[in-house]
């Protein structure tokens, strides 16, 4: 099988770096296994092991530092026949450590290839979670209070499928490569090497020193025995075909003719728990039965249950490009806290705007025309103030008609709900 490295962009490392040996014995792998270029996917994050996938004629994918493992997980999952291999350094495990561990427990069948030079080689030789205390780095003293970490015992703890250790400058490398590609689950290598363009020139360290301290390390070398089980594809797979199918989008038809043939900009302002977001939903179905283009933006905090609640619409008989409301034709006042969310709108609006207001709700300043609503003599309890609005909004035929509410309520809402809201909006209009 012929070389899958790419004769257009060879590789260029610091001369002696570890990553140039481990480029080839990627490649002579790919050679052993007859893989072809479209059958590989390299994904790669930041820093010198970042470089891998311009080197090869294959698929790839390069991302943000420390997430290539995200990256390759949904690769796998999209193209489940290919071979994915994540190449990290020991910068990007650090930073991925996250990441790292859920892979582990999904044993997602893909390969990581840790290239471990102990430092954060492209950006000035800073320590990273590898890095030995005792080592002279570009960040101060910082390693040496911190405890580094065993890439392959934390893999093993957190439920990889097969572990390894080695060093770059092992012959047998290609092979202990081609093992972990073979293997059905999450597989990792700890690649040891030297980064002769930061490390070593504080650091004595020599491919006879990497395969001593290799030595004395616990023996990783394959499979884990108690993490052994079938790959997260495998898994989702199989069960994602059990799932029942789910139904089609709901299809609205155009029933009605437009009030008006230009585009049209609300903003309801309420608080939480009055249906602002629904009623926004509601008025939106009553716009595409009559065949206009609709958008919804909604704003409240991540306190549901307290603070404003902001929905923008639009209807418009043209395609929406911009969802931005900056002076609405139509506001809805139904609380005071939606109304200081957006009190700079007040600023804007002109005698053209109209205002449907709860007349407990006090408007800033403005010159719009204010339609004023007694919710209390109405009965109208705070849930129930945007849709009664509404109501009021389609019976007065401003952008919507009851016909039209009348089909958004049937389309939105079933059963006793429905009955419900018919009811509110009857009494609204009698």
């Amino acid at each position: 099988m012929d070389s899958l490295l790419n004769k257009n962009r060879p590789p260029a490392f610091c001369p002696g770096c570890a990553h140039g040996m481990i480029t080839n014995a990627l490649d002579q792998t790919f050679q052993n296994m007859n893989l072809k270029g479209n059958e590989v996917v390299i994904v790669t994050d930041i820093g010198c092991s970042g470089l891998f996938d311009t080197f090869f004629n294959t698929h790839a994918f390069h991302g943000l530092h420390g997430r290539a493992l995200t990256y390759a997980t949904g690769i796998k999952l999209a193209m489940p026949d290919s071979h994915v291999i994540v190449t990290m350094g020991d910068g990007g495990l650090g930073i991925g450590g996250a990441h790292l561990l859920s892979a582990c427990r999904r044993n997602i069948d893909i390969t990581l290839l840790i290239l471990n030079n102990f430092n954060y080689g492209m950006t000035g030789g800073q320590c990273s979670s590898t890095t030995p205390r005792d080592a002279q780095v570009g960040s101060g003293f910082l390693n040496q209070i911190e405890k580094p970490i065993d890439a392959c015992t934390i893999i093993r703890a957190a439920g990889g499928g097969y572990v390894a250790r080695a060093s770059a400058y092992d012959k047998t490398l290609p092979r202990e490569i081609e093992k972990a590609l073979l293997f059905k689950g999450f597989s990792t290598i700890d690649i040891w090497g030297i980064c002769p363009g930061r490390y070593t020139k504080k650091n004595k360290i020599t491919p006879i020193s990497i395969q001593a301290a290799l030595a004395d390390l616990p023996v990783f070398n394959g499979p884990v025995e108690e993490n052994l089980r079938d790959d997260y594809g495998k898994q989702y797979h199989a069960k994602a075909v059990q799932q029942p199918i789910l139904s089609p989008p709901h299809q609205i038809s155009r029933k009605f003719s437009p009030i008006c043939d230009t585009r049209k900009e609300i903003v309801i302002l309420g608080s939480a728990g009055q249906r602002i977001v629904t009623a926004g939903e509601i008025l939106c179905f009553a716009g595409l039965t009559a065949g206009l283009e609709v958008t919804q933006k909604n704003d409240y905090p991540i306190t549901v249950l307290r603070g404003h609640s902001v929905s923008e619409l639009i209807l418009s008989p043209e395609p929406v490009d911009f969802t931005g409301i900056d002076v609405p034709n139509i506001i809805l006042a139904l609380a005071q806290e939606g109304v200081a969310r957006k009190k700079e709108l007040f600023q804007k609006i002109s005698e053209k705007t109209v205002i449907l207001a709860g007349s407990d709700v006090t408007l800033p300043d403005c010159t719009a025309k204010i339609i004023t609503i007694d919710f209390k003599e109405r009965k109208i309890n705070s849930q129930n103030r945007a849709l009664a609005a509404l109501s009021i909004l389609s019976s007065l035929k401003i952008v919507i008609t009851p016909d039209m509410l009348r089909e958004a309520l049937a389309i939105r809402f079933h059963g006793k709900v429905y009955e419900a809201a018919m009811e509110l909006v009857q009494s609204m209009v009698s």
